[in-house]
């Protein structure tokens, strides 16, 4: 005798292909959110305790990044410019910018701004600023076209899967050393060409590769070693 109709072994095919389907939905849509700006603040401009403007300071002004940045050459850390670096120009220009009073007042009380921190990697993370930029690691490559920002914002995503892209295929984005602090430098092409040591590229896997050597660059395999990164 039969106890089930027929349609029952449809129904139950269907009930498990379906359930399948939506644990696969819901395992897309966590990734997916994981990667959004809504986790990553990729694009999103943080408050700050003064409205510094990178476009304004870079492009306008064309203050390179070391003026502020004094550390980021030798030290793992870029460092956060002190208040005393901001008044070398502001003790003499836009001396009462309403906007500019929370400087002033570090500046008179000797208490420092607190800035939220833009770019910033988990504790478990362990990363070196001045190994990038002695490799050949241009500033934007990493932070973006910062000389465009007017408030600072995550350019990447700076997930892991985003750093062994790079780490994986590093020659896709080295540059000469002179060039690292370059905010509008251009790879190698037919219409860019780039000369290096007196050879003109124009290619930038050609550049890359050649770089690769020229900086002495540990091997693929062991920049995407966990302990690299995670020590």
């Amino acid at each position: 005798m039969q106890i089930f109709h027929r349609s029952t072994n449809t129904l139950s095919r269907a009930t498990i292909f379906g359930a399948a389907f939506l644990v696969a939905v819901l395992l897309w849509g966590i990734l997916e959110l994981q990667r959004s700006p809504y986790i990553t603040y990729a694009g999103v401009a943080r408050p700050q305790p003064a409205p510094f403007s990178h476009q304004h300071h870079v492009a306008g002004l064309g203050i390179d990044c070391r003026y502020c940045h004094t550390s980021v050459e030798n030290s793992s850390f870029a460092g956060i410019p002190p208040t005393k670096t901001c008044m070398n120009c502001h003790s003499q220009i836009w001396t009462n910018a309403p906007m500019l009073e929370p400087v002033r007042e570090s500046f008179r009380s000797g208490k420092s701004l607190v800035w939220n921190r833009v770019n910033d990697l988990p504790d478990f993370v362990y990363f070196n600023h001045s190994i990038h930029i002695n490799k050949g690691v241009g500033c934007n490559t990493c932070h973006g076209p910062v000389d465009r920002m007017p408030l600072m914002y995550n350019h990447a995503s700076l997930q892991m899967e985003w750093c062994l892209d790079c780490h994986r295929h590093p020659e896709k984005n080295l540059r000469p050393r002179d060039q690292v602090f370059n905010m509008r430098y251009e790879q190698p092409s037919s219409d860019t060409p780039v000369e290096v040591d007196g050879k003109t590229y124009t290619d930038q896997l050609a550049l890359g590769q050649d770089l690769v050597k020229k900086y002495k660059l540990r091997t693929v395999t062991d920049i995407t070693s966990c302990s690299t990164c995670h020590r």
